[in-house]
Order: structure tokens, then sequence, then C-alpha cells
């Protein structure tokens, strides 16, 4: 589908991809076949959008009536971040096409690893 002047919000824990197409070959230089790389169990993403987390609720609003509470849920911020490259469970995302590219819609719990560019002194 494509939508012009549309934004994607995402909902909750929910995380935008942009899935890497990786090589087509081997290490050896043999080309794999098409069912080869749909059949792998993880893969790997450019994180494009984040949710905005995991809903938390507001604990003022137990002290009140629920109908009469006028606060406002807030979110458990996610890890990932914009620019990010993630290591995910294929089998946890829901594939999309918007604006005539390939996006890959997973949960937060669908990452197995993330990949940031650190300014800092590197750890591992």
């Amino acid at each position: 589908m494509d939508f012009p002047d549309t934004e994607l919000i995402l909902v909750g824990d929910k995380i935008l991809v942009e899935p890497d197409e990786g090589d087509d070959r081997t290490g050896s230089g043999l080309f794999l076949p098409q069912g080869v790389k749909e059949k792998e169990r993880v893969g790997s993403a450019r994180v494009v959008k984040t949710g905005p987390g995991y809903p938390v609720p507001d604990p003022t609003a137990l002290e009140q009536e629920p109908w009469t509470s006028k606060s406002k849920d807030k979110y458990f911020p996610l890890q990932a971040r914009e620019g990010d490259v993630c290591i995910f469970l294929k089998a946890h995302g829901i594939e999309i096409n918007y604006q005539s590219k390939k996006y890959i819609v997973i949960s937060h719990s669908a990452i197995l690893l993330l990949i940031r560019k650190n300014s800092g002194p590197a750890s591992l």
C-alpha cells in the first residue's frame, strides 16, 4: 500500500526494521538457492523506527476512581534505537510494503541482539 503524505506510528513495543538482504553466496562463492535464505531462523535488519515502549499505568491513578481519572499511561522505553542493527527471530516478524519499500514489524521481545555504533571505548 502506498499512502502519500502519511506517517507510520508504531504501537507499544513494536519496532519497524529494514531487512538486510545479505549475500546470496557462501563463503566459498557458491550461489545459494532462494529457499535457503528464507528457511533461516534469524535475520538481521536496521532499526528504522520504534514504538513508545511498554505501557506502565500511572500509580497516582490508583488513588482515584477509574472513570474520573484523566491521567495518561506512561511508557517504559525500549532498548532499540533508530539506526541500530538488530538480530531477530524471523518467525516473529510481519513483512509489510510501505511506499514501495520492504519492512518488517517485530516485537521488542523478538530481538536477540542489538549492534550500535559506540563513540566510547569498546567493551567487547
